[in-house]
């Protein structure tokens, strides 16, 4: 089953600190991959583990300081950055700036404030990221209607943030994202205001249109075959002319959208 709990790295000198904080993230459903103290140790998690997200203490052991950790680490794979310190001098905020974290904490702090930094970490990377690459940024459903909006369908107008990273999308659950891998979408359904994610063994809500969401996640695997479905091509078992079977889901595919699904098979 893939893990959907977001990775967390801490690199943190205070032993009672860094417990704290693991225990707190994890009792919140994060995963801590592992706690460092020294840049050394930091590197070697960071390239071991699978990390989604780096919290950073400016003061730790060693030659290096977490700034000049954080920018070596970045350099390697480029994740959101927090940092958690007491250190708020101007030099120290201006070093930190040239890294591009995306929050900072002051200490001391509370496990609710780190959290709500998670969030607005993950949000401003992924804005980020897509400032970086030029493409348009999948943040939230506008309600607005779109290019792949049917006649007759009615946009939504409430707001469902959608961060997508790499080959990841973080949608919120409760009160905190999870990340799910885009491979793992079967299909997407469409039920009233809802939107369901199937994957081989969950199905996650979201309050969005189907046609909004094809468009956060603008991916050319991600086709429209009905009204209420969205199929994921590359996890088709079997099709013909009127309906497409996936994980033993029989899904109809109708007259409107047809052509467009066939045009994705190279017939001879």
């Amino acid at each position: 089953m893939p893990d959907e709990n977001i990775h967390i790295l801490i690199v943190e000198d205070e032993s009672i600190v860094a417990l704290d904080l693991a225990t707190g993230l994890q009792r919140e459903g994060y995963h801590i991959v592992g706690v460092a103290d020294h840049a050394q140790e930091a590197r070697k998690l960071f390239t071991s583990q699978e990390v989604d997200l780096l919290l950073m203490d400016i003061h730790i052991r060693g030659e290096k300081d977490g700034v000049e950790t954080a920018r070596e680490l970045m350099a390697i794979k480029q994740v959101p950055l927090i940092y958690l310190t007491a250190y708020t001098d101007h030099d120290t905020i201006q070093r930190v700036k040239q890294t591009y974290p995306a929050a900072f904490l002051s200490k001391p702090y509370d496990i609710h404030h780190v959290r709500i930094a998670i969030e607005l970490a993950l949000n401003n990377f992924a804005l980020f990221r897509e400032q970086q690459t030029g493409k348009m940024i999948p943040l939230t459903a506008t309600g607005m209607p779109n290019s792949r909006q049917k006649e007759g369908e009615e946009p939504l107008q409430e707001k469902e943030t959608i961060l997508q990273l790499t080959d990841y999308i973080f949608i919120k659950q409760n009160y905190r994202f999870i990340k799910i891998r885009m491979a793992d979408i079967l299909y997407a359904s469409a039920d009233d205001n809802y939107v369901h994610l199937h994957t081989v063994d969950k199905k996650y809500s979201l309050r969005i249109s189907l046609s909004q969401l094809i468009d956060r996640i603008n991916r050319p695997w991600l086709v429209r075959i009905h009204r209420s479905y969205a199929i994921n091509l590359q996890a088709i078992q079997s099709f013909t002319e009127q309906e497409v079977i996936i994980n033993k889901e029989h899904l109809p595919i109708s007259r409107n959208y047809k052509d467009d699904f066939l045009k994705n098979f190279h017939f001879r």
